[in-house]
């Protein structure tokens, strides 16, 4: 039901979005972070609204979740420009059992999906958070156009 809810929510704020004349329609783009990250690809799918996703710190998480909010049933179904960033050392969502299966899974094609990684665990960008932020932009400025 929560989860529901977060989608209903997540929508209800494009909606938003596009209903203002000063938000460009044709140019949306998401950026989630660690839960959000985590939750973009289940709560956006099928939102053609959508035009690139950064999700920074994420990965499948190791609780199971029931079969209607399994990420592995949306992930496929998934289809933005999806740019993926994580801490090498990250104890939360380890690369091997969590980040490549995600990164893997995302239904975007091969050449519109891109994943990078720095020194670090969750939530620990510190010394790269220059280039972070850099790739965010760039990837925003690759599927949105730079902004004006």
């Amino acid at each position: 039901d929560r989860l529901i809810m977060e989608s209903k929510d997540f929508r209800n704020a494009i909606d938003y979005l596009v209903s203002r004349p000063d938000v460009d329609r044709d140019r949306l783009g998401v950026f989630g972070y660690s839960r959000g990250a985590i939750l973009v690809p289940v709560l956006a799918v099928g939102e053609q609204r959508l035009k690139a996703a950064v999700l920074i710190h994420a990965g499948l998480s190791p609780s199971r979740s029931l079969p209607e909010a399994d990420p592995f049933h949306f992930l496929p179904r998934f289809r933005v420009p999806t740019l993926m960033g994580n801490g090498r050392s990250d104890f939360m969502i380890p690369f091997e059992t969590s980040q490549r299966p995600m990164f893997r899974l995302l239904g975007a094609p091969e050449k519109d999906k891109h994943q990078i990684f720095w020194d670090g665990g969750h939530g620990d960008i510190g010394a790269n958070y220059k280039t972070v932020v850099k790739e965010t932009l760039d990837w925003f400025d690759r599927y949105l156009g730079p902004v004006k």
